[in-house]
């Protein structure tokens, strides 16, 4: 077994988890770079992880999938030390629009937010309790505050907070479980889905009533996470928001 240790981050293509597997790679981890159809920007993570990065090709949605992701980081470097559970999905939908989401808009967000990320765990279980590694899951503010994207989004991550509970129980001693909840993060795939306009809109709005006046950088997020892995060797089972604090703000009454 190779002494450097190894990551998988899945949805690493882009924002959250392309500057986690930056930040890895920089402390000397190899990685396992996953997307889904973003083949172009993995390629381009992976070659600036190079050379101890490899690309792979997985929808987490998928148990087959999941276990191929493992199976290729095991296959290339024989260990797995770390896991951050980044893939996410979700549908914009103004939380009173309940007509804007249907039964299938809930399982495919429940099936890469939380069926995902559970069966990721699954996958890498052995390999993890060997390594006595971590398992970081990517939450979310929304799963706080009911607020974000939209109630199924919502919903998944609060789902995800009690998947990670759970797990942090059952593969203790051996691996650690946390979840990092981002607030608002700056990153293009917001923008996207927002549009410039509003985007910069809700930023303002977010900044202006968070207590550190600020929003997070994918960075922010990322230093967290690795934090989570390499130096918080007694956390286990805990949610660290990286929200500039607005998870104390108290809610607006309507």
């Amino acid at each position: 077994m190779s002494e450097a240790k190894v990551a998988i981050v899945t949805g690493s293509s882009s924002g959250i988890g392309a500057s986690t597997a930056l930040e890895l790679s920089r402390r000397g981890w190899r990685v396992a770079i996953n997307y889904t159809k973003s083949l172009q920007q993995a390629g381009d993570i992976t070659e600036q992880c190079a050379p101890e990065a490899i690309a792979v090709q997985a929808d987490v949605a998928s148990d087959v999938d999941c276990k191929r992701l493992v199976q290729a980081a095991l296959e290339r470097w024989g260990r797995v030390d770390a896991l951050v559970n980044n893939a996410g999905t979700t549908k914009f939908v103004a939380h009173a629009e309940l007509d804007g989401l249907s039964a299938d808009d809930f399982q495919r967000i429940y099936a890469v937010n939380v069926i995902g990320a559970f069966q990721m765990c699954r996958a890498a279980a052995a390999a993890l309790r060997e390594a006595r590694g971590a398992v970081v899951n990517v939450g979310s503010l929304a799963s706080r505050n009911a607020a974000g994207s939209s109630i199924a989004y919502a919903a998944s991550k609060a789902a995800l907070n009690t998947v990670s509970m759970s797990l942090a129980r059952v593969l203790a001693p051996e691996v650690r479980v946390n979840v990092v909840a981002p607030g608002f993060v700056e990153t293009s795939w917001m923008a996207e889905a927002y549009g410039d306009e509003r985007y910069e809109r809700v930023r303002g709005a977010y900044a202006n009533l968070a207590p550190l006046g600020s929003v997070a950088q994918p960075q922010d997020v990322a230093e967290t996470i690795v934090w989570l892995i390499e130096g918080a060797t007694q956390v286990t089972g805990q949610i660290v928001y990286v929200d500039g604090g607005m998870h104390v703000v108290p809610p607006r009454r309507t």
